[in-house]
C-alpha cells in the first residue's frame, strides 16, 4: 500500500533484506558500532533534566549488536554524550554495558572525556584530572578506553604543546592501549582547532606526534573528519601495530575495503542502524571478496550521508528513528528531547532510504509506525 511522504508517494517493500544468520566472528576487520541510548518516555523530565534512560531497552540493543559479532563503542557521541547524556548518566551506562559485555562475551570500548567539569573555563590541570577520573571508571569496568576529544581541553590549550603534554600524561597512566579519537567540528563545533591548530596539516602532525611518542599505549585511532584522503594519509603514517578505525560515515566502504597499502577498521555511528548488514558485509570481506563487500555496503552510503548531513551533530535523531521503526524500541523519544532536532521531511526520507535497503526486519511494522509519525507531526493529506 502506498504511503504518502512529504517528498511524494512511496511504495514500501514487502520483505526485508535476506541476510545469512550471524556466524563466525569477524576476522579481517575489527568493527565497533557506536550505539545510541533509549530514553524512558514516561519519565517526567525537561530538556534540562538529567537523562532518563530505559536501561532494559538500551542493554537489549547492545545485545543485538553483539549477537551479530560487532563490538560496541559505548558512551560516545552517538549515545548523545554532551547532548542530553551527562557524565553521571554516561558513567552508569559504562558500568552497566561493561557488565553486560562480560556476561555475553561481547567486545566493548568506552569513551573517556572531561564532561563532568562545570561550565566555564578550566585549567589544564583540571582537564587532566577530569580525564583521569573517567579513565579510572572505564578501566575498572574492564572495558577498553577511548580517549575522546575534550571541549574543555580545546578551550584551555594555548597550542600544540598543551595537547602533547596532556595526552602524554594520560597515556603514561593507561594500563592498556587506548583508542585516540579525533572528532571534527562538524560533529561538535566546540572542537574547532583541536590539536592546537585550525590548519589540518599542522593538527595532523601533532596528532601523529602523540602516537609516535607512545606507540605501545595506542591500540588505534578513530578518525571522524569526513575526509577520506586525510584518513588514508594518516593511516599510512601510523607506526606499525597501531590501527586506524574509520569514523567517516560518508566514505566507510572504500576505507574499510582499503587498497594495496592498507585498510581501516571501523568505529562508526552508522553501524548502529546498519549492524546486521555491516557484519554480513565484513564476513564477505573475510573471504577475500572485496567486490561482494562493496556491493553490499556501497548502497548504504546514501542513507548515511542523509543521516549525517549538516548540522552533522544531529545525526542521532535519524539513528533513533530507524531503531524505533526497526522494532528495537517502542517509541521515538530521545534524551534531551532531541527527537525534535530533524524535520519531518528529513525523517521521512530516512525511512524511505532505509526501507529501500531492506533494513527493517518487519517492513509492515516500520510502515505503520511511519504513518503514525506522519499523522501526529504532519497531519493527514
Amino acid at each position: 500500500m502506498t504511503i504518502h511522504l512529504p517528498q511524494g508517494p512511496y511504495e514500501p517493500r514487502a520483505t526485508p533484506l535476506d541476510l545469512a544468520p550471524a556466524g563466525s566472528p569477524l576476522a579481517s576487520r575489527t568493527v565497533f558500532s557506536a550505539a545510541h541510548v533509549v530514553a524512558d518516555p514516561y519519565a517526567d523530565v525537561s530538556p534540562d533534566s538529567p537523562a532518563a534512560v530505559d536501561w532494559d531497552a538500551t542493554l537489549a540493543f547492545r545485545r543485538h549488536l553483539w549477537s551479530h559479532g560487532l563490538g560496541v563503542a559505548e558512551a560516545m557521541d552517538t549515545a548523545q554524550r554532551g547532548m542530553g547524556l551527562d557524565w553521571a548518566g554516561a558513567e552508569e551506562l559504562i558500568r552497566r554495558s561493561a557488565a553486560e559485555a562480560r556476561a555475553v562475551g561481547g567486545r566493548i570500548a568506552c569513551g573517556v572525556g572531561t564532561d563532568q567539569l562545570p561550565p566555564g573555563p578550566a585549567t589544564l590541570a583540571e582537564v587532566r584530572s577530569a580525564y583521569e577520573e573517567q579513565l579510572a571508571v572505564v578501566e575498572e569496568s574492564g572495558a577498553q578506553a577511548i580517549l575522546m576529544a575534550s571541549r574543555a581541553l580545546a578551550a584551555a590549550a594555548k597550542g600544540p604543546q598543551d595537547y602533547l603534554d596532556t595526552y602524554a600524561h594520560l597515556l603514561r597512566q593507561a594500563t592498556e592501549p587506548v583508542v585516540l579519537h579525533w572528532l571534527g567540528p562538524m560533529f561538535d563545533p566546540a572542537l574547532e582547532g583541536y590539536w592546537g591548530s585550525t590548519d589540518l596539516d599542522l593538527a595532523t602532525d601533532t596528532f601523529l606526534q602523540v602516537i609516535a611518542e607512545h606507540p605501545d599505549k595506542v591500540d588505534g585511532i578513530k578518525m571522524s573528519l569526513l575526509d577520506a584522503d586525510r584518513e588514508i594519509d594518516v593511516r599510512r603514517r601510523l607506526p606499525g601495530g597501531v590501527r586506524c578505525y574509520t569514523g567517516d560515515d560518508f566514505n566507510y566502504p572504500e576505507l574499510i575495503a582499503g587498497d594495496d597499502r592498507g585498510f581501516s577498521h571501523a568505529l562508526l555511528g552508522i553501524f548502529d542502524p546498519l549492524g546486521p548488514l555491516a557484519a554480513h558485509a565484513v564476513r564477505v570481506l573475510d573471504t577475500g571478496d572485496t567486490k561482494g563487500f562493496r556491493e553490499l555496503l556501497d548502497p548504504t552510503v546514501e542513507l548515511s550521508r542523509h543521516l549525517f548531513q549538516a548540522p552533522t551533530r544531529f545525526y542521532k535523531t535519524g539513528v533513533v528513528l530507524l531503531a524505533w521503526l526497526a522494532g528495537h524500541q517502542d517509541h521515538f523519544t530521545m534524551v534531551g528531547g532531541l527527537q525534535s532536532a530533524r524535520s519531518l521531511p528529513h525523517l521521512a526520507k530516512a525511512y524511505e532510504l532505509a526501507d529501500g535497503l531492506g533494513l527493517f526486519p518487519d517492513p509492515e511494522l516500520a510502515e505503520s509506525r511511519m504513518r503514525a509519525l506522519l499523522t501526529v507531526n504532519g497531519g493527514t493529506r
